[in-house]
């Protein structure tokens, strides 16, 4: 029976190759260092926009040279990215960062103070007022090998994890970042565990990335205020680290400095990190340290071979 003449209850769903379907429930059981169930990372999204062209987060609409959302987006750079690093140190909390590597040419303080706090930097392309998924093969291949190149330049060593600019992917993303040499992509978050994806030349890892947890789709996208988000944030800790009793779970948390680095936003954000701080029995950790983790856990590493 071809899909022209299959009744409609009986068509088979056009899926991806990537992952196969796997019950959280079904999986090894296993700890993250000192026995912790629960992982905890805060995504840090430092990012940077061209003036006059391209995309970005928007308060309102406007025409450009759009100087009303450009100098929004500004100020995170400018004056709250310092406050997130000077709360992050008070708390004592490395963090994944996640820099477009145009940051290098603009605002080189920045990478300096994120290389000298020992954060871990992760590629997120050139800049968030453009995204991948629409370039060739070729060109998506130059911008994922650049990025990879610009960072080990400045750095000493290339990124292990990517993010995509406004996650957009091609159908070939996930293959093109295991032949640069990334270990693990943050674009799918389809899971609350790593888990291994299948690429066309080996495996690449993802590593949970929230949607839900995450400053722009709920302070811009949902307009939520950000007492409410400070709130999820809590509810989030507590939840997952009473599910953590039956699997081994991660809780990322993704920030934006020129969301999150408002002063009114700051105290709020403050108040819900300190207090899930306080309450312990986690591994507060990073991206490429949950990755390096499972790696060493045989179980783990063998879902990699599974159909």
């Amino acid at each position: 029976m071809s899909q022209a003449t299959t009744p409609p209850s009986q068509r088979r769903l056009a899926l991806h190759d990537r992952y196969s379907f796997s019950p959280i429930t079904q999986r090894p059981d296993y700890a993250w260092p000192d026995g912790n169930r629960l992982a905890v990372y805060i995504g840090f999204n430092v990012e940077n926009f061209e003036f006059g062209r391209g995309l970005g987060a928007k308060l309102a609409p406007s025409n450009e040279p759009d100087v009303l959302n450009y100098a929004w987006r500004d100020y995170g750079n400018r004056v709250g990215v310092w406050r997130c690093f000077d709360l992050f140190s008070e708390l004592d909390i490395k963090v994944g960062a996640l820099i477009n590597t145009s940051l290098y040419d603009d605002c080189p303080q920045i990478t300096d103070a994120i290389r000298a706090r020992g954060d871990e930097i992760i590629g997120h392309g050139h800049t968030n007022a453009e995204h991948q998924g629409g370039l060739s093969e070729a060109g998506e291949r130059l911008l994922i090998a650049g990025c990879a190149a610009r960072i080990a330049a400045e750095e000493g060593k290339p990124p292990r994890g990517w993010l995509s600019p406004w996650i957009a992917e091609s159908a070939v993303t996930p293959d093109l970042l295991q032949e640069c040499g990334y270990q693990y992509t943050l674009n799918w978050c389809h899971d609350d565990q790593p888990m291994p994806m299948k690429t066309r030349h080996g495996v690449l890892w993802s590593v949970p990335y929230p949607q839900e947890l995450n400053d722009i789709p709920m302070l811009v996208g949902r307009q939520l205020d950000m007492l409410a988000f400070s709130q999820m944030i809590e509810d989030q800790f507590d939840e997952m680290l009473r599910q953590s009793a039956q699997q081994p779970l991660v809780m990322g948390i993704a920030l934006h400095p020129y969301l999150i680095g408002h002063p009114y936003r700051m105290k709020a954000l403050r108040t819900a990190l300190q207090r899930i701080r306080a309450r312990g029995n986690a591994w507060w950790t990073t991206p490429g340290a949950i990755h390096d983790h499972v790696q060493g856990i045989d179980a783990v590493r063998a879902l990699a071979a599974k159909p």
